[in-house]
């Protein structure tokens, strides 16, 4: 079984640092997935379920914010401003910041406060979709 050295650091913790199977990314462009030996890159991560395979076979998942990944030489760095893992997630409050979000989004006061609420309103969704997930497993 091939592995990698991943380091997920968030902006107040490490969130994990260890050998791992398979990594799934939420990107602009979808879930991205990363196996061993995969090739050198760098690119954006946006909210969403980050899901990590450790070496024993355990899946753990996590509602991430934005940041980057660089995969380098079978070593992945991830840096994000949050990860949550489901048992951190308060859903009640997850779902009024989705519902102040919505109502910032429908105010359109300004571009800025537009584009804030749309990203309030993604890290949300992405933390009750996590929830969820790790209800129905």
């Amino acid at each position: 079984m091939n592995t990698f050295m991943l380091n997920v650091l968030a902006a107040e913790k490490p969130f994990y640092e260890g050998d791992c199977i398979s990594l799934v990314i939420p990107t602009n462009g979808g879930q991205y997935g990363i196996q061993a030996m995969h090739s050198n890159m760098i690119a954006a991560i946006v909210p969403g379920m980050l899901k990590i395979t450790a070496p024993n076979g355990e899946e753990i998942i996590a509602a991430v914010s934005e940041g980057l990944v660089k995969v380098e030489n079978n070593h992945v760095l991830l840096l994000v401003d949050t990860a949550e893992r489901p048992e951190e997630i308060d859903e009640n409050r997850a779902k009024r910041s989705a519902e102040q979000a919505k109502e910032a989004i429908l105010q359109k006061k300004s571009i800025q406060d537009y584009h804030a609420a749309q990203a309030k309103m993604a890290r949300a969704i992405s933390r009750l979709r996590v929830k969820k997930y790790d209800n129905i497993h």
